[in-house]
């Protein structure tokens, strides 16, 4: 039985595309350029950090976020970021009696800003600043499981990448559900591992509901 869902953040709940392109324009390239590389360092397995390396060798993420916010252009994102079927998932998929909870490598500020999100949606927001452990380390999967009043056999963690969101959660015990949308779903979707790794693989997150009733009918 699955009895907890649990979300990925960015690509999954949150569409980055505005985001990213604030990132291109604070490092002073084009944002077709950015994007460009962006799909350029996925497609090759790389880290997406290592696209800043690209334009400016040295870039440290943690630090320039810190000059953003000092400037005045923080990293945001908003109602408008949001997938537009992110609210009517949640909504059912509450009334259908899930336990619900967000979960990705975010900051601080992030996370302060998916709680003012969805207050009154999941039971739980979580951080990997808050716990100190980051995706795909198994720490952060533990830490979910430590949180998740189920057991880990019974959590669905639904995200959009197979490195950093399917294959470990798996491994840490968990179903999965890998959604087809943003840049690495795009590039991945193909392969073997995302075919043969997630629980279910769904276009969007309103065919959660559907999925999972069906998953634990035939739990009985």
């Amino acid at each position: 039985m699955i009895r907890a869902v649990i979300f990925d953040v960015g690509e999954c709940l949150v569409d980055e595309t505005t985001e990213y392109g604030t990132w291109a324009d604070w490092l002073g390239v084009p944002r077709h350029t950015f994007a460009s590389m962006f799909g350029a360092v996925i497609a090759q397995g790389r880290d997406y950090r290592e696209v800043f390396e690209e334009f400016r060798p040295g870039f440290d993420l943690y630090k320039e976020r810190e000059k953003r916010a000092a400037a005045g252009k923080p990293e945001h994102f908003g109602e408008f970021d949001l997938y537009p079927d992110v609210r009517d998932a949640l909504a059912t998929l509450r009334a259908d009696g899930l336990w619900l909870g967000i979960a990705g490598n975010q900051t601080t500020r992030a996370g302060g800003i998916l709680r003012e999100l969805f207050t009154e949606d999941v039971d739980m927001i979580g951080t990997s600043d808050d716990w100190g452990a980051s995706k795909p380390n198994p720490e952060f999967f533990r830490r979910v499981a430590e949180v998740v009043p189920a057991d880990v056999e019974e959590m669905l963690y639904v995200g959009d990448r197979i490195d950093n969101d399917i294959a470990p959660a798996r491994a840490a015990g968990m179903h999965t559900a890998l959604v087809h949308r943003g840049p690495w779903a795009t590039i991945q979707w193909r392969s073997k591992q995302a075919e043969r790794l997630p629980t279910f693989r769904v276009e969007s997150l309103c065919e959660l509901s559907p999925r999972i009733a069906e998953f634990n009918a035939q739990a009985h």
